[in-house]
């Protein structure tokens, strides 16, 4: 029993002693798999690249602990200098830790690049475009986007079937590659024929003139390419989808022939063609629907069935809500054939939502136009609803400002669920300008200018003078028939108020040239000061005192004695007014709406000048946007000048002249009225009527073509005005729009016998005027 005991006990001692010892070696284990210390780096494989710059990109050092975070984050900045195409890390023990091997494998460095020879686009112009360049590494995605490049230079051109490829030559021991790209141009790929099958509705000539691939003519290079060819598939779909054929297809295919010549035969399935059945509408409450569908111009009951005029449809119901300020107005469409009918049954549904409130307006892009600036055109304020109206006045009054590049409006939330903030994002244009040039035209002949402009002033601003609106120019002019000073200035809101304020000192001299009806020499030195006011949203009047010195002299030989009483120096000291309504949407490049302006002006002895007249005139400007973005335009100019008091006629060098290029074209310049009845020279008249019909159509973004008619006359007294003898011309021009200003060339054809000339004559006339 006692052994039996005994043994127990030993049994349970030597368990103890056994776990004992276990946890007593464990220390032991820990000790032999601690983190080792870097003991070396070895860097092998670089070429180009020293070992001095490849330590300074990498965080391990010797001495440190070994850690493979550190070693990642190593591995990636070598990748990101760009230096090496490969990269692997290795480690081997060494006294007593590690020895840290890194293997590069440098990208290669490119020394030359060399092309074929090419025919059609030069070598010059593909070593610009490409990314690689000589001394650069060598990077294969790179290359491979270059030689897809070079291949859209040439599909550009035609050359669709262009291949490219791309020889290397490695030097090893200075790991230097040269390139070589080998282009085989091929034949430029041309359109002979285009084949239009399964067109039952429409006629191929219909079809043909709504794609840009056209065959190759005298006028065309029938160049092919096939992303412009589908994108005509996407044309001619749209515009059979828009005519009812909403189950239209179309498809292409190409006959190869010889010398890059292939023919393309268009397949259409037309498909049935669906028409509008019932129009539903519900959900309204606030809106009538009377209102609805009013601006549903594209869906009606009857009409085709579109699903892109039914979107347009769609957008501009929410328009409708948008100007009431039901910003969250939610207008969903569900379309439905009606089997009986065959016609397509429309579903609008409208949740209203209510109204939203602007919380507060914030500016944001403008770094030198001061805040003010840009509010003080809102048509908004904080507390307003939102009114989808006001907002589109808003973006063009700031538009035509002429300090923006773009104007944008957004929303961003706020607290409360139906307040907004509305967001003004502005891209500031440059403003500022240093200029100067030349120009010519068959008015002013040869001209050379030099001008300060800065369109968004502010002279308190010091340094810049930048960003509170103002104007200032200065601008002097010299040529062969005229030399001209000019100095303005312009406060659009003086003191914050909506009144403007602003003043002009000039010098300008004519010089006597019969070419452009002047036959004697003109000086007019002098100033004004004026003052205007915005009334209602389209409706200014401004009012202006104006005092001048005008010097007659320096007459062509053997004018009448008429003419010769104009001689000597004059001063004329005028007050004026005038009443202008301009719902135009832009002042720089009008589409639509229209301007009409109003004035009078009197001057006399009781003002400080020694000439009596007072003078009427009303000018019109009216736009009608047309298809393809082109332009009616029917501007109007008449007036009336009389003299009275002391005086016993009015001065020539306020009576009114027609003729020439921005009157009526066709006739000589200020040749249209009374004349000197010795010489024949232009002396003016008290009453004018100019009537102008311009349609102009755009051809490329910067060229527009025009049409014009032109008539009207210069009657020698006021109360001649309207009494008939009207001159009239027609005619062609181009209108270009270059960096220095606008390009304007017109042949007009006199439709009447010109005055002093035996015989009709077409005229050109041509100007490069400088833009304001």
């Amino acid at each position: 029993m006692l052994n039996a005991k005994y043994l127990g006990f030993l049994t349970v001692v030597f368990l103890f002693l056994s776990f004992s010892s276990v946890v007593a070696q464990a220390p032991s284990t820990d000790i032999s798999n601690q983190a080792k210390i870097v003991k070396a780096i070895d860097i092998q494989g670089n070429k180009t690249i020293s070992m001095a710059t490849i330590l300074a990109k990498i965080k391990m050092r010797v001495g440190q602990e070994y850690m493979e975070v550190v070693i990642s984050d190593d591995l990636k900045r070598l990748y990101n200098t760009g230096y090496f195409s490969d990269i692997r890390v290795d480690r081997q023990d060494y006294e007593g830790g590690f020895k840290v091997i890194i293997y590069l494998e440098e990208k290669l460095v490119i020394e030359e690049i060399t092309f074929s020879k090419t025919r059609y686009l030069k070598v010059n112009t593909l070593r610009k475009k490409i990314t690689t360049q000589v001394g650069k590494f060598l990077d294969k995605k790179i290359l491979k986007d270059d030689v897809d490049l070079i291949k859209d230079l040439y599909a550009k051109k035609g050359f669709t079937t262009v291949k490219v490829e791309v020889e290397t030559f490695v030097d090893e021991i200075t790991n230097k590659v040269n390139l070589h790209f080998i282009i085989k141009e091929g034949h430029r790929v041309r359109v002979k024929r285009i084949h239009i099958q399964g067109n039952d509705f429409y006629k191929a000539r219909k079809i043909l003139r709504l794609i840009k691939t056209k065959k190759k003519w005298a006028f065309n290079s029938g160049s092919f390419r096939e992303e412009v060819m589908e994108e005509d598939l996407e044309r001619i779909i749209s515009f059979y989808e828009q005519q009812g054929f909403i189950d239209v297809k179309a498809e292409y295919s190409t006959e190869r022939l010889y010398k890059g010549l292939i023919n393309i035969d268009i397949n259409l399935h037309e498909g049935k063609r669906y028409f509008v059945g019932d129009v539903a509408i519900n959900g309204n409450n606030i809106v009538s629907k009377k209102e609805i569908q009013t601006v549903m111009k594209e869906i009606q009951d009857g009409g085709v069935f579109s699903r892109e005029k039914l979107t347009v449809d769609i957008a501009n119901i929410r328009t409708l809500y948008f100007d009431r300020g039901y910003i969250f107005a939610n207008v969903s469409e569900a379309a439905s054939l009606d089997p009986e009918t065959g016609k397509v049954g429309v579903k609008i549904d409208i949740n209203e939502g209510g109204i939203a409130y602007i919380e507060k307006i914030k500016i944001q892009g403008n770094s030198r136009t001061r805040d003010i600036v840009i509010r003080r055109e809102l048509r908004m304020h904080p507390g307003d609803r939102f009114d989808g109206t006001k907002l589109r006045r808003s973006k063009e009054r700031l538009t035509n400002l002429g300090y923006f590049e773009d104007v944008n409006f957004d929303m961003e939330d706020t607290d409360y669920y139906d307040r907004k903030d509305l967001v003004v994002q502005v891209k500031e244009a440059k403003t500022g300008s240093f200029s100067f040039g030349g120009g010519f035209s068959t008015v002013d002949q040869v001209v050379g200018f030099i001008e300060i402009e800065q369109r968004n002033f502010d002279i308190t601003n010091w340094p810049t003078f930048t960003g509170g609106g103002q104007n200032l120019q200065l601008r002097a002019e010299t040529g062969s028939t005229k030399n001209n000073l000019l100095l303005s200035f312009t406060e659009p809101w003086i003191f914050d108020y909506p009144v403007s304020g602003g003043f002009d000192l000039f010098r300008r001299n004519r010089i006597r040239s019969r070419n452009v009806g002047y036959a004697y020499d003109e000086e007019r030195i002098g100033g004004n000061v004026r003052f205007g006011k915005l009334f209602t949203e389209y409706t200014s009047g401004n009012i202006y005192y104006k005092f001048e010195e005008v010097t007659i002299e320096n007459f062509e030989n053997n004018v009448s004695s008429a003419l010769l009483a104009e001689a000597g120096t004059n001063r004329v000291s005028q007050i004026g007014t005038t009443i202008k309504r301009d719902s135009r949407n832009s002042v720089f490049s009008p589409t639509k709406g229209f301007v009409v302006s109003g004035s009078f002006d009197v001057a006399g002895n009781v003002l400080g000048g020694n000439k009596d007249f007072y003078r009427t005139q009303v000018r019109g400007s009216y736009y009608i946007p047309l298809k393809f973005k082109s332009v009616l335009e029917f501007r109007i100019h008449t007036g009336i000048v009389a003299e009275y008091g002391d005086s016993d006629k009015v001065p020539i060098f306020e009576r009114f002249f027609a003729g020439g290029a921005r009157t009526i074209r066709g006739y000589d310049e200020r040749k249209v009225g009374p004349q000197d009845t010795v010489t024949n020279d232009p002396i003016g008249g008290e009453s004018i009527a100019v009537a102008n019909i311009e349609y102009t159509i755009p051809i490329i973004e910067f060229l527009k073509l025009a049409v014009f008619f032109d008539t009207g006359n210069v009657w020698a007294d006021s109360n001649d005005f309207g009494s008939g003898d009207f001159k009239s011309g027609t005619g062609l021009g181009v209108r270009v729009k270059t960096p220095i200003g606008p390009v304007n060339l017109d042949y007009g054809y006199p439709l009447n016998d010109e005055p002093g000339e035996d015989r009709r004559s077409g005229k050109f006339y041509f100007s490069v005027s400088r833009g304001f």
